[in-house]
């Protein structure tokens, strides 16, 4: 819960507190949630908010958003934190907002990492949410479905906030040079392109983005008229990171991890380990090259090794757990086993001519012999007559139809002869054989 202390007015706030944004309309990103007819706008502008869960990335605006439909709506607003408050505090937030909805006055109550209490402090705020003494707004950077009570989670409508592009970004920077409230007061000279490394620096986080550039500008050159002139030697400084990594239009985070995944597809495990570096030190968010390489290890590799999958989530984890920089050796780790374990394509291959016929034929029947016949009319219907279970065969096969009428014969998964994928070739050659064979038979 939000305390103040006979302090708070003397210390500064920093540079994202003074800028907060206070309507919809100062509010930056989120336009598939907020753009005009979009459905959570239209709930906050007609007054029919409900409690919610707003899941997302840090630095996206999930406090900010939730004070401003407390504005907006005329509600009390009560901050409060998972990570110092337990059900003590809860009952004394509950009880001051039973006395509000008796006085006429909604509470919205925002929950701040939500995902950090347990069960029974979740338990806590339910029958206030039933009854309507809270309007509960939780913010979490974990997944709902593994993090929230399943009865709580069914009382809040999910709503997903994305990392903010670094155009997003730029303009939110832009502004605090120029309003009052940041630094609009003095002159700063600061060129574009540093503008937007910073913006690519902060990775979708808009706290991050002021909080560094409120650092560099206490931190530049200043002048004997009082302008202040921001270099790149200073925001290197103050970032602690080296000037490697993106232009001016970004096209080299493109070309970095371009250069990564096809050093990895080469087998160059010195060249991959090189193009990982050079990312991480430029200040690169180690989760998204961690991605990458999770999706190269069943693109570029799969079930020549199903063990890369295995390494690449757990480097994923890793970097999850730790981040940077203790997290650059399990990448290490991961991008080397990809890039010299044996290499197949076949489960993008296959995929992809599947998807192809997918799309074109989305009307084509599931055949009746594989459908469930759960009810007297299915049965009637034919659904599921003659099929086989395959376990009670002594081969575990039979030459049943899986595939469309349309689509009979058709092979998507052609397995490569490299690695442990060489021994299911031969086991799904000797599978067709069966068929073909008991198929021969079927029809003397």
């Amino acid at each position: 819960m939000e305390q103040l202390s006979l302090f708070d007015r003397e210390m500064p706030q920093p540079l994202a507190a003074k800028l907060r944004p206070t309507t919809l309309e100062e509010y930056v990103g989120q336009a598939h949630l907020l753009g005009n007819g979009k459905v959570l706008r239209r709930l906050i502008e007609q007054d029919q908010v409900s409690s919610m869960i707003f899941w997302g990335p840090p630095g996206v605006g999930k406090t900010t958003l939730a004070r401003i439909i407390a504005n907006r709506t005329k509600s009390s607003f009560i901050d409060f934190s998972a990570v110092t408050s337990g059900i003590k505090e809860i009952r004394t937030v509950m009880e001051q907002a039973e006395k509000n909805r008796q006085y006429g006055v909604r509470t919205i109550l925002f929950v701040d990492e939500i995902h950090r209490f347990n069960k029974a402090q979740q338990d806590a705020f339910l029958p206030f949410v039933e009854k309507g003494s809270i309007i509960l707004i939780g913010a979490t950077t974990e997944n709902p479905s593994f993090e929230i009570n399943s009865a709580l989670l069914s009382r809040c409508k999910v709503f997903v906030l994305q990392a903010l592009t670094a155009q997003e970004i730029k303009e939110l920077l832009t502004h605090a040079l120029k309003d009052q409230r940041g630094f609009g007061n003095q002159t700063v000279r600061i060129t574009d392109g540093l503008l937007e490394m910073i913006a690519v620096f902060a990775n979708g986080d808009a706290r991050n983005a002021l909080s560094t550039l409120e650092m560099v500008v206490l931190n530049g050159e200043m002048d004997a008229q009082g302008a202040v002139t921001v270099t790149k030697e200073t925001l290197e400084q103050c970032t602690m990171r080296k000037s490697l990594l993106y232009d001016k239009k970004g096209e080299e985070h493109y070309n970095l991890i371009s250069a990564l995944h096809k050093s990895m597809r080469n087998s160059d495990p010195d060249a991959a380990v090189y193009w990982l570096a050079r990312m991480l030190e430029a200040g690169e968010d180690p989760l998204y090259v961690a991605r990458r390489v999770v999706r190269f290890a069943s693109e570029d590799v799969g079930l020549a090794d199903p063990r890369a999958l295995q390494i690449a989530v757990a480097a994923y984890q890793a970097c999850h757990f730790l981040g940077m920089p203790e997290c650059n050796v399990h990448l290490t780790q991961a991008v080397v086993y990809v890039a010299m374990a044996p290499k197949s394509n076949a489960m993008e291959v296959s995929y992809n001519e599947a998807k192809a016929d997918a799309t074109k034929d989305l009307a084509e029947p599931v055949p009746l012999v594989i459908r469930n016949g759960v009810t007297g009319l299915m049965r009637e219907l034919e659904y599921g007559k003659g099929y086989q279970y395959a376990h009670d065969t002594d081969e575990k096969l039979t030459n049943m139809q899986c595939l469309p009428d349309a689509l009979v014969g058709r092979e998507y998964y052609r397995p490569a002869g490299m690695g442990e994928e060489a021994a299911l070739k031969k086991r799904l050659e000797e599978i067709k054989a069966w068929k073909k064979a008991h198929a021969a038979k079927m029809k003397e």
